[in-house]
């Protein structure tokens, strides 16, 4: 099937990111595989991560099909977009056929980006990681690849407005080595891995960053155990309990 809309998604988001001159950083980018199927587990930190993570495996020439939820793929603006793009619709209350497309596609050869933490952390450290990652590199028989994104909860992230124009933000993207299921008969043991290895790189990212608040009304953006005035993991735990609460039910 020809790619007929996800270059030139690419090409434009590129061309913004140039226009924006944020202050890119790429490491890891080898790790992608340039055949064959994987699984990219990225933290979760910002409205945009699926962009950013889908740039670092670009150099692999390798095209990224990201699970979302399914209101995306709904959406009159970006549904044609991420159905063009051949982006995987999850409906939380019936995740098996969602599951199913995304073990297939990884059989069939292609990178699958996924969000294990599910929502975006609101602590910016990384929660709990849901079990699917796993089961479907296992299924699959493919390796999971943890991906480390910061910097980009400054341009758009849960509880802040967002600031798509802002320039000269520096945005970091590590690409961790291939876990290989194969390697871990346990799968409680390759999820204990996949964080212990998702949590190092995060946690390299942030201490490495570049750039730091310009003052005390700019440290939100900031882990609290960095000395940033985020939400510690319980309090964000809280405020996702409260939101969860408020929310309509379906």
């Amino acid at each position: 099937m020809p790619e007929l809309v996800y270059p030139p998604v690419i090409a434009a988001a590129k061309t913004l990111f140039r226009v924006l001159d944020l202050k890119i950083t790429i490491e890891g980018a080898h790790h992608v595989p340039r055949t064959g199927g994987a699984v990219l587990a990225s933290n979760h930190v910002s409205y945009l991560d699926f962009i950013f993570a889908g740039l670092g495996a670009n150099a692999s020439g390798r095209l990224v099909r990201f699970m979302a939820k399914d209101s995306v793929f709904t959406h009159k603006i970006s549904g044609p977009l991420m159905r063009g793009m051949r982006h995987i619709p999850v409906d939380r209350q019936a995740g098996a056929a969602s599951f199913r497309a995304a073990v297939g596609a990884l059989k069939q050869g292609e990178v699958v980006g996924v969000f294990p933490e599910a929502t975006i952390s609101r602590s910016f450290t990384v929660k709990e990681l849901k079990s699917g990652t796993v089961r479907m590199a296992r299924s699959a028989k493919v390796p999971v690849l943890p991906v480390a994104l910061w910097g980009t909860q400054r341009l758009w992230t849960k509880g802040r407005p967002r600031t798509l124009t802002r320039r000269h933000t520096p945005i970091t993207i590590l690409i961790g080595e291939p876990i290989d299921p194969a390697d871990f008969p346990d799968p409680n043991v390759l999820a204990a891995e996949l964080t212990t290895r998702l949590s190092a790189l995060v946690d390299r990212a942030q201490r490495d960053y570049p750039d730091t608040p310009a003052g005390p009304d700019d440290t939100w953006w900031q882990p609290a155990h960095l000395g940033g005035s985020a939400p510690t993991p319980e309090e964000a735990a809280a405020l996702d309990a409260a939101a969860e609460h408020r929310a309509p039910s379906a």
